[in-house]
């Protein structure tokens, strides 16, 4: 089991592994939504950047190009591979991120997929299915793991999705304040749901929502609804040693680094 952090992609590759250096931490996910990004050039930078400063790289967080509206109005009409009109151009986005990905050796790439319909008679989970198997195997054909963030879906979708495709690269980046933040559930539940799929997690936490147009909100963690001290060592009960990587979206500087610090230290207390 690793600690470290999300990185969101920029100019100042050394700068940007360096900073996870300086936490004492030992990865990273390298998050990138601006498809210019994925050049050789960058590649060779983040490379050389990772051994350099001694942090692994965990996985690239892929993004995808178009509107996106993180709320539940607009959300499900842009978000992710679910909505048919952007599908296919952000199924190409996301192969850029896996041909990035084998480059500058990461195990997989992840993303939200989006508001994946609840009703699996619904006609659009069909062709849905088979464009995460179209994502899926391209990862699958260079050595890849494709990983869903945890979110806009519920549990036991999100499992029935993994098993209906059948590619055995899919896994799940867990994300449990997301599931607080979208109302989908309780973390320690969902786990009991989809456990054996998790391969990564982002230690964050959040409240849920209580206007039913708007997200819940993410807060310090051990601040929300997560429950850390049980959801750790449920998972390491459960098998899982793959990266725990901390997420604590406010603007980088003082208050972010501190909460940072204090979060690594907690892990290690819940890890037990």
């Amino acid at each position: 089991m690793r600690i470290g952090t999300i990185s969101n992609f920029r100019d100042d590759v050394q700068g940007m592994f360096d900073r996870v250096a300086g936490f004492g931490l030992e990865a990273t996910q390298v998050a990138i939504w601006d498809m210019t990004k994925y050049t050789d050039e960058n590649a060779a930078k983040v490379k050389k950047a990772s051994a350099d400063s001694g942090v692994a790289i965990a996985a690239i967080w892929s993004g995808y190009s178009g509107k996106i509206r993180w709320n539940f109005i607009e959300g499900p009409i842009t978000l992710g591979i679910v909505p048919e009109s952007t599908r296919r151009q952000r199924l190409e986005d996301l192969k850029k991120g896996a041909d990035f990905a084998l480059k500058v050796g990461a195990p997989a790439i992840i993303t939200h997929c989006g508001f994946i319909p609840e009703n699996m008679t619904d006609y659009t989970y069909g062709p849905f299915c088979d464009a995460v198997y179209e994502i899926g195997s391209y990862c699958k054909e260079r050595g890849l793991g494709f990983w869903f963030e945890t979110g806009q879906e519920t549990p036991v979708v999100l499992l029935r999705t993994i098993t209906r495709v059948g590619l055995d690269n899919l896994g799940i980046n867990l994300d449990p304040a997301n599931l607080i933040m979208y109302g989908k559930g309780s973390p320690c539940d969902a786990i009991e749901v989809f456990g054996k799929y998790v391969r990564n997690m982002h230690v964050k936490d959040g409240i849920p929502p209580v206007d039913g147009d708007k997200l819940g909100k993410e807060v310090q963690v051990g601040q929300g609804a997560v429950n850390f001290p049980r959801l750790l060592p449920r998972l390491k009960e459960m098998g899982f040693d793959g990266d725990l990587i901390i997420e604590r979206e406010i603007a980088e500087g003082a208050e972010q680094n501190k909460n940072i610090l204090e979060t690594v230290e907690n892990i290690r207390k819940w890890w037990k």
